[in-house]
């Protein structure tokens, strides 16, 4: 598998993990340390991956057998680290992710997470 393959694998990860509430995805795909940033309810939203986690399984997951929405517009790989441009939806509202991902001991993880909620 190329590094972009893997990299769209964790993005998949991710969204996937996002829509269906799956707690252990979500752990995979985000690293321990990593940030999620961005505007909800018209304030800056600072969160570490378990409170973003945490808020993510406090909402209703997506039916079983549901396509989550995710349309990757945009991924740059250099060496151990990779950009990536989403756009994905969430709980009846539309995002688009600015995901940094770094590559350690062989896998890739994300480790900062700036959104932009669609109104």
């Amino acid at each position: 598998m190329s590094d972009r393959q893997a990299v769209e694998q964790t993005v998949h990860l991710y969204v996937e993990g996002m829509a269906f509430g799956n707690e252990a995805a979500l752990k995979k795909a985000f690293h321990p340390k990593s940030s999620i940033i961005g505007y909800y309810q018209n304030a800056v939203e600072w969160l570490t991956r378990d409170e973003f986690i945490a808020a993510i399984l406090s909402e209703e997951p997506a039916p079983p057998g549901t396509q989550p929405y995710m349309d990757i517009q945009s991924v740059d790989v250099e060496g151990d680290a990779a950009s990536v441009k989403v756009t994905d939806d969430f709980a009846g509202m539309r995002f688009t992710d600015y995901l940094s991902l770094l590559k350690i001991d062989g896998r890739w993880t994300i480790v900062s997470k700036l959104y932009h909620l669609h109104l």
